[in-house]
């Protein structure tokens, strides 16, 4: 899982982790239409991360859970990905257990679910257990 980043940090008492927060936006679960503001935040490597270190770069968040058999068959090919788009796409896990608000604001109802971020917005959502190259087709269509 070296490059895969499992990225959430606790604010305050609502222990709220995030990669892309909504904060006081609602998110209407349509792909294309929910835009992330600029953030900051340390994630679970001590390391500082900022969302401008994604501009520009399609970014997979992989919405997940410890218990669910779908995330873990998934989890092998999401790691792969990984390797192979090194360089041209960022890839994060969230556990959907410990983060609840992030999912919620992006209307993720089911997981696992793979959002595909460009530009800040949501251009792709896969709910499910899904094969490598359909992961692989909607990451195509957004890398450049």
């Amino acid at each position: 899982m070296k490059n895969v980043k499992i990225i959430g940090m606790a604010l305050a008492a609502g222990a709220i982790c995030l990669i892309f927060p909504l904060l006081g936006r609602s998110a209407p679960g349509v792909a294309g239409q929910t835009v992330a503001p600029v953030w900051s935040l340390e994630d679970v490597d001590g390391k500082t991360v900022r969302s401008t270190d994604f501009k520009g770069k399609v970014v997979i968040l992989d919405f997940w859970a410890t218990w669910c058999g779908p995330c873990r068959a998934i989890a092998p090919i999401v790691e792969e990905l990984a390797t192979e788009y090194q360089g041209k796409v960022k890839i994060g896990k969230m556990d959907v257990d410990r983060n609840q608000a992030t999912p919620m604001r992006y209307g993720v109802r089911g997981i696992p679910t793979l959002l595909v971020f460009k530009g800040g917005q949501v251009k792709e959502q896969i709910v499910g257990y899904v094969p490598k190259e359909k992961i692989q087709q909607a990451l195509n269509k957004h890398v450049g």
